[in-house]
């Protein structure tokens, strides 16, 4: 869909808080425990926080890279991906809770796809781990419907003006992974080697594919310099 006749159609019947509140009741009862054991001594916050670093940015995301770099190098795979995501992801070992229903949206020069869930925060946690702290935001929530290029924009993505932009919006039903375009000069690239480029943001919409021996990102062709 695009941002412009965005559907707000949902059916989220899993049990999230959709309260204005950044926190709902089972957040605030695991911050309150943190904390708790924290006084205690029982666990270190530092030790925690990069913990869930490793799950957020590392292990899970590692996994949707993989799914990019196969759907780059084999047309078979990215054939399937595009007809049934959910099976072609599965036969890579990725399957569990929130991710049971994928769709792939493939990145093109003339259309970039930027993925929200404008009610609370469905995210495919098998091939991107757990969703970050902006995704669940309410400014990122409201502001990816109405305004997708200065979100975009704000993340250091400028695209050419002739660019459309698709906004998705995951429900409880249907998630989206982003298949950012290969970037060029990486035919000497093996799976391993492609997946090393691709970043979690990219495989939300909000980043692209990074240059090969760099973190530095592919510039769109056309983007201003």
């Amino acid at each position: 869909m695009n941002h412009d006749d965005h559907d707000h159609d949902h059916h989220h019947d899993h049990g999230h808080d959709h309260a204005q509140s950044e926190l709902g009741p089972m957040a605030l009862r695991v911050r309150a425990l943190e904390t708790v054991l924290t006084e205690k001594g029982y666990i270190d916050p530092a030790a925690l926080d990069a913990l869930i670093d490793t799950y957020q940015t590392r292990i899970g995301p590692r996994n949707g890279a993989r799914v990019v770099a196969k759907a780059w190098t084999d047309a078979g795979f990215r054939d399937w991906l595009m007809r049934d995501a959910s099976a072609a992801i599965a036969s890579l070992g990725y399957t569990g809770r929130q991710g049971e229903h994928m769709v792939a949206v493939f990145n093109t020069p003339i259309q970039h796809n930027l993925v929200v869930c404008t009610l609370c925060s469905c995210y495919p946690w098998p091939v991107l781990g757990l969703p970050p702290t902006w995704y669940k935001s309410a400014p990122y929530r409201s502001r990816a419907v109405k305004d997708p290029r200065g979100v975009l924009a704000d993340f250091g993505v400028s695209l050419p003006a002739d660019t459309s932009i698709r906004v998705w919006d995951s429900t409880a039903e249907v998630r989206y992974l982003v298949i950012p375009q290969r970037p060029a000069g990486t035919e000497h690239l093996d799976e391993a080697g492609l997946a090393d480029l691709v970043t979690r943001d990219s495989m939300i919409g909000t980043g692209l594919a990074v240059l090969p021996g760099s973190t530095t990102a592919v510039k769109p062709s056309g983007a201003p310099a």
